[in-house]
């Protein structure tokens, strides 16, 4: 029996996932700050001329939080489909998913002030 959700091809299944990414960023109130968060710091990265490690430590932390984010939307929607009602165990599920990506956002700061912190001190004693 063929499945009819199987992709065809590579670039069939890079266009299913594209599609996700668009609808979570359509639908998605949170990734668009993440987003701005993301632009934000990377600009401030550039002007405060953070190492390549540096720059590549904060470019994973703004795309796990992304990642948790786009997760987070597909569990969300997952839960919908199976109810619609108020159900405990799918607030739950909903609460969890949803603090994976605080988790994740609390990590970004950290790291944030951890890149950032002595950077902006050295910047201001100068």
């Amino acid at each position: 029996m063929e499945n009819k959700w199987k992709n065809k091809n590579f670039f069939q299944s890079l266009k299913n996932a594209l599609n996700g990414v668009k609808f979570v960023w359509q639908y998605g109130s949170n990734i668009k700050i993440q987003v701005v968060f993301g632009i934000l710091v990377t600009i401030l990265g550039i002007i405060l001329k953070i190492s390549k490690i540096e720059f590549a430590i904060l470019v994973l932390t703004i795309f796990i939080v992304l990642i948790c984010e786009v997760f987070n939307t597909a569990i969300e929607k997952l839960v919908d489909l199976y109810t619609l009602e108020y159900n405990e165990i799918a607030k739950i599920i909903k609460d969890v998913a949803a603090g994976a990506v605080t988790l994740s956002a609390i990590m970004s700061i950290i790291i944030g002030i951890i890149l950032f912190l002595p950077k902006i001190i050295n910047y201001i004693a100068i």
